[in-house]
């Protein structure tokens, strides 16, 4: 069904990274399509002023904000918790929130290498938290927006303190998406769905460094990713890779189930030195 055409009416959205780029594009969309959108950004007033736009934009938007520093996990918990306690529903997690080529290696807030932590731990960690509402919900859909720039994950230098690369720590962070969708898929609830994908090629995002030229409109990545999470013909497609609109090959370490494994215990084992072993269990 063409993305045009999906309907978002009754359900709640949320999406991260909202506030510029293709989470706000995309929450654009779902308030088009008639959906609640739940705004995340890590900044208040860049998030007051894209709940302002989207009205703008959207006068009978519904569009509820919620604040959280993705270089923080205890942030990360406290903005699942807010959502727990205020939405009575979740019936789609758009897990965009994501960073890009830093020169230099820099720690997170936790003191987790930064690229990892935003684009994987905290994704992985709220929709975690988040699981029991969206089982509650179900059907329910959990989207990552990841890359077809994927790199094979060294678990002996999972945080980068060895040999840190810009392009390497990003592409390994998607992959990481990657594989935790379809380590996933099997161990959710019932009625729960949890894809990845690759919205488009160099679309105009702050992401792009100077040296990376577009090669794709937002509106292509936008319409994939509110197909991969409205289309009622991908309902039940779960554990899956796309590539913008057609299922494709990830990077062959995905298909290792013991790599897989690994990265759930060295993600587990990241969250658990800032988190308490009780709360993550």
């Amino acid at each position: 069904m063409s993305p045009y055409r999906l309907d978002a009416t009754g359900k709640v959205i949320l999406v991260t990274g909202a506030t510029d780029g293709l989470g706000k594009a995309v929450s654009v969309a779902v308030a088009e399509r008639g959906g609640t959108v739940l705004l995340h950004g890590r900044d208040q007033r860049r998030l007051t002023d894209t709940v302002a736009e989207i009205g703008v934009r959207v006068p009978d938007a519904i569009v509820r904000a919620y604040r959280a520093d993705f270089a923080s996990l205890s942030e990360v918990r406290d903005m699942a918790a807010a959502i727990v306690e205020c939405e009575p529903r979740l019936d789609v997690v758009i897990s965009n929130a994501g960073i890009g080529f830093p020169s230099e290696r820099r720690k997170s807030l936790d003191g987790n290498e930064l690229v990892l932590q935003v684009n994987h731990l905290a994704g992985y960690l709220l929709v975690r938290d988040l699981s029991d509402l969206l089982a509650t919900s179900a059907p329910a859909r959990i989207v990552f927006v990841a890359s077809a720039g994927q790199h094979a994950i060294d678990f002996g230098d999972f945080m980068l303190r060895e040999h840190y690369d810009p392009g390497i720590v990003y592409h390994r962070s998607k992959l990481a998406q990657v594989m935790t969708a379809f380590d996933l898929a099997p161990r959710l609830p019932a009625g729960v769905t949890v894809n990845a994908l690759h919205p488009a090629t160099y679309m105009p995002t702050k992401l792009l460094t100077a040296d990376m030229r577009p090669k794709a409109s937002l509106d292509q990545g936008v319409n994939a990713v509110v197909r991969l999470a409205l289309d009622p013909q991908l309902a039940s497609m779960t554990g899956g890779y796309i590539n913008v609109d057609i299922p494709a090959r990830a990077h062959q370490q995905a298909y290792d189930v013991d790599a897989r494994r690994r990265l759930r215990e060295l993600t587990d084992q990241a969250i658990a030195t800032v988190l308490s072993v009780e709360e993550v269990s």
